[in-house]
């Protein structure tokens, strides 16, 4: 299988649907065999029911329920564990990371050879009151790790190879 897209997820109920069917034409597109994991992180809205339907239409779709949230790296270790694609990719599930990225994350850490390939929100469409600590955090991160060239340590939208 070339890819596995990890989606943890909380009360994402209303952007599913249109999350689902965004990441099969881009897959249907480019010819990938792929698996889509959505971990939801213990939802108190309709997103498992959402996610039920989404797997029964797409045998290619998976879901993983949580009792309760948990947090998403948690949510994200579980989605890693039961991937089986090549190239693992994660994304949240709020459809501000495209599905469309993915084929250029397949490319870079299947042909360019990374292990490890983070994505960047150049634009963000938070509030302030969330943008202006994200920058300080990157800027600080950046400082601390000596990573020059990583400018979102947080963004969602990550390939990493599989093993």
């Amino acid at each position: 299988m070339d890819i596995s897209v990890v989606i943890p997820l909380y009360n994402e109920a209303e952007s599913l649907p249109e999350l689902a069917a965004w990441i099969e034409r881009v897959m249907a597109d480019h010819d990938f065999t792929y698996e889509v994991i959505f971990v939801d992180d213990g939802s108190t809205d309709d997103s498992w029911k959402v996610i039920e339907k989404l797997c029964a239409k797409n045998p290619g779709m998976h879901g993983i329920s949580f009792r309760r949230n948990y947090g998403k790296s948690p949510a994200l270790n579980t989605g890693f564990k039961a991937a089986k694609g090549d190239v693992v990719i994660t994304m949240d599930a709020d459809l501000q990371d495209s599905p469309d990225e993915i084929p250029e994350l397949y490319r870079m850490v299947m042909r360019d050879g990374y292990d490890l390939v983070s994505g960047w929100k150049r634009k963000r469409y938070d509030p302030l009151s969330k943008t202006i600590p994200t920058k300080l955090f990157n800027a600080t991160a950046r400082k601390v790790s000596g990573i020059k060239n990583l400018h979102d340590f947080n963004c969602g939208l990550k390939a990493y190879r599989l093993e």
